[in-house]
């Protein structure tokens, strides 16, 4: 005797339906898939930026290169002197003030307090070739007759400079490069 498979009002054995709905992936397992991809991906792109380049030392550099932009174009334009005096984990604002002939900080202005680097972060001043000795760190005191290593005068010069800023136990560094007439260049070196 021969049995008949049971079949529905369509005429298609639930039998056959069942067996090919087993066959695939779900739309849930196939997105589970996908975000374990997308995780291991993350994770090597990570450990290659953490092996590669520095993040918080390009992110230091940058800030510093938009500080002596701005600082540049204030000087041109509202006709003042801008200095700036580096320690190796720091850097201070002056403004040359023609009354007192002298260099001072400026006062309440947020935009130019003094900066200290992250830490393990350290700075290397060049000037004509030649390393600047920095101190290690400003002194909560204030400094008596300040003199900045950096100068953006009114008429548009910048005392040419190459500023390294490194970490402490890696090789890699960014050099700020400027020149006579403000241009700033930034450089990745010796990263993978």
């Amino acid at each position: 005797m021969k049995t008949s498979m049971p079949t529905s009002v369509t005429g298609i054995c639930r039998d056959t339906v069942a067996r090919v709905t087993q066959r695939g992936f779900s739309l849930l397992e196939l997105l589970v898939v996908v975000a374990i991809i997308g995780l291991l991906v993350g994770a090597v792109t990570l450990s290659m930026s953490t092996l590669g380049n520095d993040r918080q030392i390009s992110e230091e550099t940058v800030r510093l290169r938009g500080m002596l932009n701005l600082l540049h174009e204030e000087a041109l334009m509202q006709s003042r002197d801008y200095g700036v005096m580096f320690t190796e984990t720091g850097y201070r604002f002056y403004v040359f003030d023609y009354q007192q002939l002298a260099w001072v900080e400026p006062q309440d202005d947020r935009l130019l307090e003094q900066h200290a680097l992250r830490a393990q972060l350290t700075m290397a001043l060049l000037l004509d070739g030649r390393e600047v000795p920095l101190e290690d760190s400003f002194d909560t005191e204030v400094i008596e007759n300040p003199e900045p290593h950096i100068m953006l005068l009114a008429s548009g010069e910048v005392t040419p400079f190459t500023l390294e800023m490194s970490r402490d136990g890696i090789d890699g560094r960014f050099e700020l490069t400027a020149e006579l007439d403000g241009t700033l260049t930034v450089v990745e070196d010796g990263f993978n």
